[in-house]
């Protein structure tokens, strides 16, 4: 039982001996030189990604010749009479008159509101940014009152809050500096075109939304209206409030 014991650990030893010395490490095959031109040699677990893809999509093209072989010719559903047929391709019939009024009105309605959610959304954004970006080449707008005993003590006094408080010039910072500021005020302009646009966007939105509304309303000439514009311009027929 003791020569047992023995032999044992010394396997252990010769195995952790055997596990801590280097080995060589088998690299996979390169394409051959004289095969370069068909590009990378395909490996086993390439060919493995390549046949799966393969037998799915046979599978995917046997399951469909068999329902094609075993179509009833005389099956029916009501949704034959919606749809047709062109160039083998399935086409629906156009859905526009799909939601009713009401539902329309609603969605415009969500619409409009998103919109102006963004145009909220942008302008704080843009007060953020003005209010972090700096005017270059001015004096800071905050101001303290000196006290000088006489004519020697006051010139002193402004010679010394001249040197304190002049900004350094826009040249005279620091590369990085200049560029995060140079970003800074380009996205303050895209922002406030963006602004523009939504703006812009909701006006035209509200506009429909008013136009689907009830009510007789005609679209106005232009030697009617008062402040020309590029615009249509519509007036509503008053109606009486019950």
């Amino acid at each position: 039982m003791q020569y047992n014991r023995r032999f044992v650990t010394a396997v252990l030893k010769m195995s952790s001996l055997r596990n801590a010395i280097p080995r060589k490490a088998h690299k996979e095959r390169a394409q051959p030189h004289s095969r370069k031109r068909f590009g990378i040699l395909e490996k086993h677990k390439d060919y493995v990604v390549r046949a799966k893809a393969y037998h799915k999509k046979e599978a995917a093209l046997q399951k469909l010749k068999e329902k094609a072989a075993f179509r009833n010719p005389d099956e029916f559903y009501f949704k034959m009479i919606n749809t047709k047929t062109v160039n083998g391709v399935h086409k629906l019939e156009s859905e526009a008159n799909k939601y009713t009024p009401e539902e329309l009105m609603l969605m415009k309605t969500q619409d409009i509101g998103y919109i102006m959610q963004k145009v909220q959304t942008e302008k704080k954004k843009i007060e953020k940014l003005t209010a972090t970006l700096h005017s270059l080449g001015k004096q800071p707008s905050n101001r303290h009152v000196y006290y000088a005993e006489d004519r020697e003590e006051a010139k002193e006094i402004n010679l010394q809050t001249s040197r304190v408080g002049k900004l350094p010039a826009f040249e005279d910072m620091p590369m990085h500096i200049r560029k995060e500021t140079a970003a800074s005020y380009r996205e303050l302009e895209a922002r406030k075109g963006r602004v523009a646009e939504l703006e812009k966007l909701y006006m035209d939105m509200a506009m429909q939304k008013e136009l689907q509304k009830k009510g007789k309303k005609r679209k106005l000439r232009e030697d009617e209206i008062v402040t020309p514009t590029s615009k249509p311009v519509f007036k509503w027929r008053p109606e009486r409030k019950r």
